[in-house]
């Protein structure tokens, strides 16, 4: 008897489908796409209309061979890959793969029983246009790479590349590095009073120095400073006026792919590759025992701040029977000017599922990030928190000059905790450097917040203890980390959801960007191909412009564009930048850095060197001395040969791997991250995982069937 055949792109998320649907349903994954442009040319045809040229994937062939045998047994074809326009693509790729005639699309935005009967219930067909977006996107960036890459080849290195927007990331970087190398440090100074209620020290505070006979007063060097401190010699300090008011501040709105890369960078130290690895396992299905297996979070690709209805009366029970009525807010969340609504926010499928019942079922990691999604959808329901603010200006008459100088004080006491009961936002930690003072960057002083300000009435005489005043130097803007960079890309509009991760990647495995105290700092490389293609191709690297062409993908997607004249409109004026840069552009010069070393073999000094696969430390006198080393990151790990420390190396092929750092005496490998720890059962190497779909698992090194389910994986 023939069966309805669904076709996931995911093995993990069919393992998954096979558990809770009925048995009459077969899955079967794709494994990702299944045809694309060749490799080896540009693959599209552009006096035809742009018309694209696409293969079977190398190494596709066994699985399409399997789905066509599916298909002789279907009575149905389900394509049930990812609701976005990457997925709408596959499904397309595969219904003109497999010859489908009449290929019913269904959509899960999140991985349980009840959402896929109900897809199943009411498919639909392909979206072209949605389809046609992603093939806009595919060859806008195809033609971007595979005219602009052979131009660095010749005048800069070879093994370049330029991607339409990982270079507006990079020109983002190498533009605020700029803006720190032109930064002059500003003098400034904050004057602090330490008062009390008359008879009453134990409750001393502290008042910030504000204004002068009623105007603002910035100081800005030592010696204005000290003419303060002597002018206020013997002044009375008593409270001019005070201003109570209630504060109140709204709970956060619930994930989108961005805020959460965001939010688990904070929080957790999570690279945002890692946090989508994490997202994907959770969103695909997790075996719960008694319970099945099910997908814990709704699609992690989203930039939409939506709660369906069921989502937010199941929030609105749980917290009535938590934590009270009182608590709970309903709320709606403004969905942000630009972004696509087709998915709901990310948040968890069943609010039951708390993260102390998961404990013992998910991995470390998985657990760190479910609970920040758990516990950021709960707040997002709740009431805001309610906050008594107390401002009390103080006055202080001179008794030498005759000035008034005013400080001031603020307090806040929370009066009702609302959402803050469950979440509280991280701090922006894009806000300084690493080890920068707390300085502002525009010199101005404002009053600190105290959790608590004594009882006090207007016109109340103070107890003066002493004066404070304190040198700053305002600081430069802080260079960006991965979460600041993806914050700049959403509000500047670069890139979809689906992409963020992509361009962090991208950028680093190109060599144009590099991390140092996960701060990103440009390359020379990076800042030569960011200078090429902003002179000679300037929308290429253009914030406005990019944002633009994401607007005129987005109008294709909705129907109201055609794809065609989108690639027509762009590739006009950048053919004519594109002749005209072959013909202007001079070839790049880079000099070497210096280091401390020797050449171990004449003596000469050594140089770092940056190459096709990355920076390296040569010998001055090549080509006679032909000395090289590689610049090692050690992960601490011994190798079990020789005991050399285990480094982290690129292939030629720009593939990570891992091997002992005496090579080639000692010719040990690993393609896995070594974990310190042994393996519990033969002390061997144990290795660290990625499988498809993102899962992270630990296996030994020598036998992958010993149980080391109690090592945790490395924390990223």
């Amino acid at each position: 008897m023939k069966k309805p055949l669904i076709i996931v792109e995911s093995p993990t998320k069919a393992r998954t489908m096979k558990k809770f649907l009925p048995a009459r349903y077969i899955v079967k994954a794709s494994v990702g796409h299944v045809r694309d442009l060749p490799k080896s040319t540009l693959g599209v045809d552009i006096e035809r209309d742009f018309e694209p040229k696409y293969l079977t994937i190398k190494g596709k062939g066994d699985v399409i061979k399997e789905l066509k045998g599916a298909l002789k047994s279907a009575s149905d074809v389900y394509l049930a890959t990812d609701p976005d326009r990457e997925g709408e693509a596959i499904a397309w790729h595969l219904s003109e793969v497999l010859k489908l005639p009449d290929p019913k699309r269904i959509e899960l935005h999140e991985i349980t029983k009840d959402a896929a009967l109900a897809a199943l219930r009411s498919p639909h067909h392909i979206d072209r246009d949605r389809v046609n977006a992603q093939q806009a996107r595919r060859i806008l960036d195809r033609i971007v790479g595979y005219k602009i890459s052979p131009l660095l080849w010749t005048k800069i290195r070879g093994g370049l590349s330029a991607g339409r927007v990982q270079s507006v990331a990079v020109k983002l970087i190498v533009d605020r590095e700029r803006e720190i190398e032109r930064f002059v440090p500003r003098e400034y100074w904050s004057i602090t009073a330490f008062l009390a209620p008359h008879g009453d020290d134990a409750s001393t505070f502290p008042a910030d120095l504000v204004a002068r006979n009623g105007e603002r007063i910035e100081v800005a060097q030592e010696g204005q400073a000290q003419t303060i401190v002597a002018d206020l010699q013997g002044a009375r300090y008593a409270v001019d006026s005070i201003k109570r008011r209630e504060v109140r501040r709204n709970a956060p709105a619930p994930f989108t792919t961005s805020t959460l890369q965001q939010e688990a960078s904070r929080r957790l130290k999570l690279r945002v590759r890692r946090t989508m690895q994490l997202a994907q396992a959770l969103y695909e299905g997790v075996d719960l025992g008694a319970e099945g297996t099910q997908g814990l979070i709704t699609y992690m690709r989203t930039d939409s701040t939506r709660v369906s209805d069921s989502a937010r009366d199941a929030a609105r029970d749980y917290i009535g029977r938590n934590f009270g009525p009182e608590y709970h807010g309903g709320r709606l969340h403004k969905v942000r000017e630009g972004a696509q609504d087709a998915h709901e926010a990310l948040r968890p499928t069943s609010i039951e599922r708390t993260p102390e019942g998961l404990a013992r079922i998910l991995k470390r990691d998985e657990l760190r990030l479910y609970t920040l999604i758990w516990e950021r959808f709960v707040a997002s329901q709740m009431a805001p928190a309610l906050f008594d603010q107390t401002t009390v200006d103080i006055g202080a008459p001179s008794l030498s000059s005759g000035h008034t100088y005013t400080f001031r004080a603020t307090g806040s006491v929370l009066k009702f905790a609302g959402f803050t009961k469950v979440y509280q936002e991280k701090e922006d930690e894009e806000k300084a450097e690493p080890g920068a003072s707390a300085a502002r960057t525009d010199g101005k002083i404002q009053s600190r917040a105290r959790a608590r300000l004594p009882e006090l009435a207007e016109q109340q005489p103070l107890t003066f203890h002493r004066l404070e005043p304190k040198q700053h130097f305002t600081e430069p803007p802080p260079r960006y980390t991965e979460a600041s960079l993806v914050k700049a890309l959403e509000e500047n509009r670069i890139g979809r959801p689906s992409t963020y991760s992509t361009i962090v990647e991208t950028i680093q495995a190109r060599q144009y960007v590099t991390q140092n105290e996960r701060r990103f700092y440009p390359t020379p490389i990076g800042i030569a191909v960011n200078d090429l293609l902003a002179e000679h191709f300037p929308d290429i690297v253009d914030l406005e412009f990019t944002a633009l062409m994401e607007g005129s993908l987005d109008r294709v997607e909705e129907g109201n564009e055609d794809w065609v004249s989108v690639l027509r409109k762009f590739y006009g004026p950048f053919k004519a930048e594109l002749d005209k840069a072959e013909r202007a552009l001079p070839k790049a010069e880079f000099k070497d850095e210096p280091t401390d070393e020797l050449c171990p073999n004449c003596g000469r000094p050594m140089v770092i060197k940056s190459g096709r696969f990355g920076r390296f430390i040569s010998c001055t006198g090549y080509p006679q001395c032909k000395t090289t080393r590689p610049i090692i990151k050690d992960t601490g790990v011994r190798c079990p040969k020789d005991g050399g420390v285990i480094a982290e190396r690129r292939s030629r092929k720009g593939r990570i791997f891992y091997g002992c750092v005496n090579y080639p005496a000692c010719d040990f490998v690993l393609w896995d991250r070594p974990l310190p720890q042994p393996c519990p059962v033969c002390g061997a190497l144990l290795v660290e995982k990625t499988k498809r779909g993102g899962a992270t698992t630990v296996e030994c090194s020598a036998d992958r069937q010993h149980d080391v389910s109690s090592v945790p994986t490395a924390i990223s």
